[in-house]
């Protein structure tokens, strides 16, 4: 009696149906739990929405670039406010306007990218604390992603793409940060009546005499 062999496309339909049989509803469950984006809904953003923030006296592109769907923001320790009348640090940030929030889970997403050398400086922060301008800020130091200058979130930050997911939970006081889709950091809120995202470059202590990240996709969610 001649044999009969599968093609190749029907076999390899055969293998994913038997792991999926296989795979039990709680390994299901977990693995769709692994997305932090999952049940949120994404807001529409145009270019309207990403509000440059550089120092006053340099122009746009002497701070900020835009090319290939990567924003290269970058500032000098050296550098103005990014206002006259400011007594801030130096920065280069882009501030998300037009969703700013007070209540319900709201999600920062996007993919981060910071050269090695850079430290001593914020990369995203959510702005809007009760007794602090912000209730979450991430930093980093000689290559650590850290929680203000506090605890740890990602080893090894330098010179790679990374994931960057906030979710910002306002009537529970919980934020959550996930890299890569892995939850990092669960820490409470800091209050405030007004919360939105920003992202860049924003100079802290001990800070490097160049500061650089680079984003892409970016997004906004919400419950």
């Amino acid at each position: 009696m001649a044999s009969y062999t599968l093609p190749l496309p029907w076999l390899t339909c055969l293998c994913v149906v038997v792991v999926v049989l296989l795979l039990s509803p709680a390994a299901l469950l977990a693995a769709a739990a692994d997305d932090p984006t999952a049940g949120f809904k994404v807001v529409s953003l145009s270019e309207s929405n990403f509000v440059l923030q550089q120092p006053y006296d340099v122009p746009r592109d002497a701070r900020y670039r835009f090319v290939g769907g990567v924003r290269q923001l970058w500032v000098l320790s050296s550098d103005k406010p990014h206002t006259p009348q400011s007594n801030t640090k130096p920065r280069t940030e882009i501030r998300m306007k037009g969703y700013n929030y007070s209540s319900g889970v709201w999600q920062f997403e996007g993919y981060g990218y910071v050269p090695s050398g850079t430290t001593g400086v914020s990369i995203m922060q959510v702005f809007g604390g009760g007794e602090s301008a912000t209730t979450l800020m991430l930093h980093v130091y000689d290559g650590e992603l850290r929680y203000y200058s506090q605890q740890v979130v990602e080893n090894n930050i330098y010179n790679r793409w990374f994931r960057l997911n906030v979710v910002h939970d306002v009537d529970a006081s919980s934020l959550s940060v996930f890299i890569d889709g892995v939850k990092k950091l669960q820490v409470p809120g800091r209050g405030g009546d007004s919360h939105y995202f920003k992202f860049g470059v924003y100079m802290q202590h001990d800070a490097s005499s160049f500061m650089e990240s680079r984003w892409k996709n970016i997004r906004i969610l919400k419950k």
